[in-house]
């Protein structure tokens, strides 16, 4: 578990170099909606001195659920604790998170539907009445012991918000679900973060870029950094559209964002299955991939742009797809 006071200072991540991600709501670019309707919630429960209510993050990966809950803290002037679904193993590992709380801190669980529905329990009198429920003992001599908990927030963030159980997902009070990025939002967080890097970009490369980043600022600005290795060894340092295009061939990204196991995902699916329907487990062990990377990682974009659909019998191939890869539409 990390415990970290969320400031206004930049955090140091990614092998030392400072933290491209936002601290307030005000820096936080996209997702307008979701912004808009937090600030509300923030100052509602400031204005009232209370804790703001448990907030539920959810969507693809990528898209700043976890950049949110810092923010949010950050807003509210509280504390963060982050842990994930994976880690807690045991009730007792998560009565010791909650006992540990202060009076307003922001307990952040990163892929929540995967916490252990033993330890999941654990949560329902936390959320709702802040006191946590223990048992003690066994046969004859068992017995219940309420410990009282401080007030508190919790933000939940999924990727699958469907596999959390309604019990719990009802005891959130704010659910947002985050959506894919515009070109136009992309563009100006890879012009943020090369401006956080002091290197110089064209508009025309940062459109580019935002062109293949998937709908997703984590994909824009690891782009970048590659891009920016490309610009400094083959350039004189400054990223330009002619670079750009260049470094993301050689990365095998094409013009709307697919890679190389996007690639390999359509193709086998038109070459050995006439477009499906086929599978998600065939489509992984073919390709060589987990079906829950293709599910969690591949497939969301893939589905947002049409290249394929689900359907009872398996997934399919569209038309789109077809013509994106000059192939003949079958009939």
């Amino acid at each position: 578990m990390e415990e970290r006071l969320v400031t206004g200072e930049a955090i140091s991540e990614d092998g030392g170099e400072f933290s491209l991600r936002p601290t307030s709501l005000a820096q936080y670019i996209g997702q307008e909606k979701v912004k808009e309707n937090l600030r509300i919630f923030i100052e509602a429960a400031k204005l009232r001195k209370e804790t703001l209510d448990h907030v539920l993050l959810y969507g693809p990966p990528g898209l700043g659920k976890t950049t949110l809950a810092s923010i949010i803290a950050n807003e509210m002037g509280v504390n963060i604790r982050t842990t994930s679904g994976p880690t807690i193993e045991r009730q007792g590992d998560l009565a010791a998170i909650l006992t540990s709380l202060e009076p307003g801190d922001v307990l952040f669980i990163d892929e929540i539907h995967r916490l252990h529905r033993s330890v999941e329990e654990v949560l329902y009198p936390a959320m709702e009445d802040f006191c946590l429920d223990i048992v003690i003992g066994q046969g004859e001599t068992v017995r219940s012991l309420r410990i009282d908990l401080p007030p508190f927030t919790l933000i939940g963030a999924t990727t699958r918000a469907g596999f959390l159980s309604a019990p719990l997902r009802d005891r959130f009070g704010v659910l947002n679900r985050l959506e894919y990025y515009t070109e136009k939002e992309l563009m100006l967080i890879v012009k943020r973060t090369a401006e956080l890097f002091s290197v110089e970009i064209e508009d025309e490369a940062a459109k580019e870029l935002a062109k293949r980043a998937r709908g997703t600022p984590r994909i824009a600005n690891r782009l970048l950094r590659r891009v920016r290795d490309f610009a400094q060894v083959e350039g004189d340092g400054k990223i330009t559209l002619a670079i750009t295009k260049s470094s993301l061939d050689k990365l095998q990204v094409d013009g709307i964002g697919l890679d190389q196991i996007d690639n390999k995902i359509i193709t086998w699916m038109i070459t050995r299955f006439n477009g499906g329907p086929v599978g998600l487990d065939t489509i992984a062990s073919s390709i060589g991939e987990e079906p829950q990377t293709i599910e969690e990682v591949y497939e969301p974009y893939l589905l947002q742009i049409g290249f394929i659909q689900r359907t009872p019998r398996g997934r399919i191939v569209t038309p789109l797809a077809y013509r994106h890869f000059n192939l003949e539409v079958p009939e």
